[in-house]
């Protein structure tokens, strides 16, 4: 908070001075409030037109201006989200289908009529290696 008593020396205000116009603050200051002085119909908020203005001079983007930049990135993020979500969608595998196509409820396994499991299905399609397997005859004539 500053001091409503307090006046800086005549020296310090000299300085701070030379610092402003140094740096360009009092032209550019200047300018803004001409350009303020000259406006045929003063802006309600002047404030607002002096900080929009001072950031035109700086280079910068104006607050309306960023505003606007948000406003189209928060709609490109959202359209962004739900293409996402679209292609999460369409790359799900199916549900699984029975015979008839209907889905089929989760956690239920056809078995197919077979009434071996799948390992003793291979094994009995698999000869065994402890039998032997068929020799062709030998030839008798010999």
């Amino acid at each position: 908070m500053s001091n409503p008593t307090f006046k800086p020396s005549e020296g310090k205000r000299e300085e701070f001075r030379k610092y402003l116009e140094k740096n360009g603050v009092m032209d550019a200051l200047t300018k803004v409030l001409v350009n303020l002085y000259e406006e045929p119909e003063k802006p309600e908020d002047a404030l607002e037109y002096i900080r929009d203005r001072l950031a035109m001079q700086a280079g910068i983007e104006t607050f309306a201006q960023m505003k606007t930049k948000i406003d189209e990135y928060q709609a490109r993020v959202e359209a962004l989200n739900q293409e996402l979500e679209e292609l999460r969608i369409s790359m799900e595998p199916p549900a699984p289908a029975d015979e008839e196509g209907a889905p089929l409820e989760e956690g239920f396994e056809p078995t197919g009529g077979d009434e071996n499991p799948p390992e003793e299905a291979a094994a009995a399609a698999a000869p065994s290696e402890e039998a032997p397997a068929e020799q062709p005859p030998e030839n008798a004539d010999q």
